[in-house]
């Protein structure tokens, strides 16, 4: 029996256990790096490392919102069986997103230190905050192609490529971390910049590994001369790229710039609540990465079917990853309830802040199930080009319902309030991207768009 002929539920699944997979372990890589600070270093390391989070989300925004793009147009390409077109679309991407690295690295570099000023990250971490930050910035080029490489071969339906190689940078983590921490091997101990000299040191060897191992399998995507020969901008395939992903780079960017006023809120309260606002995000990120594993999934299987003339499937996909959200996101969300207190200790060794987390985490947990359910409904419509509506309500609920009600409730219930914020909104949002699913897009005429 081929892949075609299969039951949608069993392609969807295979295509999905090697994403959620990567996804879980591409936040491993930062929990590993985080375990050994947290641990080995002490709350104020961990709370200066944390401080870093929505400035490294705001920086890569517009590369998420380039690889959503790219990855719509590969997709329906792909599901036309158009491989030619599928090379020219990765090249415009990669250089593209080269580019823009350098970009970043040349000019965040200078404004490392005004950054976390502004931030209000608390005088005893200010400077192992912004060295740590630096660090991270000049590898900004290293991120960026690492996210777009692995982004454009999950459109062509490879998830275990990617999987392959963020156990390379797992891997890489686990030795580089510890070593530079405590000065190992004759390496010397530089603290926590460890972890970011990890992290870029892990991206790097991917990077070095899907080169060689691409064209030795003579994978759809391998780096052969068909594909260097498109390694420049086709202005065409740019101006659909940016219009698909620049509605989903600037939610990101928005997304981000909430974060960051969270998080000078948090930082307020002090380090130990900006240590907690930190471990929160790691404990959260591995219920979430699965819900949005999901929501890709379902986007780029939306997309091929497109590409393929096969309209008539994308209700059978959204349903399938509506329903294996609530199955596997419930699930996760359950376990983390559970046992709350056990993975916030992971994290942090002092009592108070544990207990401080923990009660974050029960307050928001529950609401990551609807989060993974409108990232589906906006995922299944960006498959087909729409994205602007999907992206105003997204806007519209951070804008309007999270940060006024997070700054508003802080005031009255402290922390807590701030993750009251989170759930209202998520709860909002997936209303507000269902009414529009069920009553305007299903009703529209559905086209590949290359």
């Amino acid at each position: 029996m081929n892949a075609v002929s299969k039951p949608l539920w069993q392609r969807f699944l295979t295509f999905l256990v090697p994403l959620m997979a990567a996804n879980i372990l591409q936040s491993l890589s930062g929990t590993i790096n985080n375990i050994y600070v947290g641990q080995m270093l002490g709350v104020e390391a961990l709370a200066a490392v944390s401080v870093f989070f929505p400035i490294m989300i705001f920086l890569i925004s517009f590369i998420i919102g380039l690889s959503s793009g790219a990855t719509v147009l590969i997709g329906q390409a792909y599901g036309a069986r158009n491989i030619d077109k599928v090379k020219e679309v990765a090249g415009t991407t990669l250089t593209t997103t080269f580019l823009m690295g350098l970009l970043v690295s040349v000019i965040g570099v200078f404004f490392t230190t005004p950054i976390m000023q502004l931030l209000g990250a608390p005088p005893n971490i200010l400077a192992e905050a912004t060295t740590y930050s630096r660090i991270l910035l000049i590898g900004m080029p290293a991120l960026f192609l690492f996210i777009i490489a692995t982004s454009i071969l999950r459109g062509v339906g490879d998830t275990v490529t990617p999987l392959i190689s963020l156990v390379m940078s797992i891997l890489v983590g686990l030795v580089v971390t510890p070593a530079l921490i405590q000065g190992w091997l004759g390496l010397p101990r530089i603290g926590i910049n460890a972890a970011a000299v990890a992290t870029m040191a892990g991206f790097a060897a991917v990077l070095a590994f899907l080169f060689l191992y691409m064209r030795a399998r003579k994978l759809p995507l391998a780096p052969d001369r068909v594909l260097l020969g498109y390694l420049r901008i086709n202005p065409q395939i740019l101006g659909l790229i940016l219009k698909l992903g620049v509605p989903a780079g600037v939610q990101m960017v928005v997304s981000s710039i909430a974060a960051i006023v969270i998080v000078g809120i948090v930082n307020r309260f002090g380090s130990d609540a900006t240590a907690a606002y930190g471990a929160l995000n790691q404990v959260m990120t591995y219920v979430q990465f699965p819900a949005m594993s999901i929501a890709i999934a379902t986007s780029i299987f939306g997309a091929q079917a497109i590409g393929a003339g096969q309209i008539n499937q994308l209700g059978a996909i959204t349903r399938t990853g509506l329903i294996m959200n609530l199955l596997v996101t419930g699930t996760l969300i359950i376990i983390a309830y559970v046992f709350s207190e056990h993975l916030v200790a992971l994290f942090i060794t002092e009592p108070k802040v544990i207990a401080i987390t923990q009660g974050l985490l029960h307050i928001v947990l529950w609401s990551i199930v609807l989060f993974g359910a409108q990232a589906i409904l906006a995922g299944i419509m960006r498959a087909s080009g729409t994205v602007l509506v999907p992206m105003l309500i997204s806007l519209g609920t951070i804008l309007l319902v999270e940060t006024p009600l997070a700054i508003w409730l802080s005031t009255l219930y402290g922390l807590n309030g701030i993750w009251m914020g989170y759930a209202t909104s998520f709860t909002t949002m997936l209303v507000l991207q269902a009414l529009y699913y069920w009553f305007f897009w299903r009703k529209k005429t559905i086209k590949a768009l290359i």
